[in-house]
C-alpha cells in the first residue's frame, strides 16, 4: 500500500515537519554533490554499530544523529519523506513543534540503538530518517485511530485509490517489518535495511505517545 494523504486538516502551519523535510532534502543534495567522495561521507557520519560499542564517545554519538538525516539514495528519501509529509503534521500539530522535534530525535535515537543492540558487530553504515518516522506512525496511531488515509492499493498489475483507515495501513506496515526484522535476524546484510530500527522507532513512539495521550485525556488533538 501506497498512502497519498490523510483526511485530518491541521490547525497551524507544521513548521517543523517542513524543516525536517528541507533538512533531509538539503543534506541529500549535498551528498549527491559530494560526487566519488559520497561513499567516504557516509562512512564518516553514519551511524556505524560496531565503532559504537566500540567506544561510546562524542564522535559516535553524533553520528547516530547525523545518520538520521542521510539516506541511501533517492527513492530511500523520497519514501521516508512522504511517510513524514503524511503523518508528521497531524502528529506536530497535537503536540506542538518543539515537543515534536524532541519526540522526533528520541525516536530516532532509540532506533539507532536498537539496531546497535540487534547488531554490535556490524560495519555496514547505517543512514536514513525511517527509525524516527516509524515513532511518528505510532504517534498517529494513538492520536488518530479514526482517521482514513487515501491510499494506492495494488491489485494485480492494477493500483486502485482508496480511503483506508489508517489504523490499517499503520499495523499493516508494522507487522511488514516485524517480519522482515525477523527474517534479518542472523544479520543485517541480508536486506540492507534496518528493519529493527523501524521496530524500535516504531515502539518508541507508541510508548511515549501512549502514556502521555492517556495523561491529556482527550481523543484527538491533545496539547502536551
Amino acid at each position: 500500500m501506497i498512502p497519498i494523504r490523510d483526511e485530518i486538516r491541521t490547525h497551524r502551519p507544521p513548521l517543523m515537519t517542513y524543516l525536517l523535510i528541507a533538512a533531509n532534502v538539503v543534506v541529500f543534495i549535498l551528498q549527491w554533490l559530494a560526487g566519488p567522495n559520497q561513499e567516504a561521507l557516509i562512512f564518516e557520519y553514519a551511524l556505524i554499530p560496531a565503532n559504537l560499542t566500540t567506544s561510546v564517545n562524542l564522535q559516535n554519538i553524533g553520528d547516530i544523529f547525523s545518520s538520521m538525516f542521510m539516506h541511501a539514495g533517492f527513492f530511500h528519501l523520497a519514501g521516508n519523506m512522504l511517510y513524514l509529509w503524511i503523518f508528521g503534521d497531524n502528529v506536530e500539530d497535537a503536540m506542538g513543534s518543539i515537543k515534536f522535534l524532541i519526540f522526533y530525535l528520541v525516536g530516532g535515537v532509540i532506533a539507532a540503538l536498537t539496531h546497535t543492540f540487534l547488531y554490535p558487530d556490524s560495519q555496514i553504515p547505517t543512514v536514513g530518517a525511517s527509525g524516527a518516522i516509524a515513532a511518528v506512525l505510532a504517534a498517529y496511531l494513538v492520536l488518530y485511530p479514526q482517521s482514513r488515509v487515501l491510499t494506492f492499493i495494488p491489485l494485480g498489475f492494477f493500483l486502485q485509490l482508496r480511503l483506508v483507515p489508517a489504523s490499517i495501513v499503520l499495523i499493516v506496515w508494522f507487522i511488514l517489518q516485524l517480519f522482515s526484522g525477523v527474517l534479518t535476524l542472523s544479520g543485517p546484510e541480508l536486506s540492507g535495511t534496518a528493519f529493527w530500527a523501524h521496530i524500535g522507532g516504531f515502539l518508541t513512539g507508541l510508548f511515549i505517545t501512549a502514556l502521555f495521550f492517556s495523561r491529556s485525556k482527550k481523543k484527538r488533538n491533545a496539547n502536551w
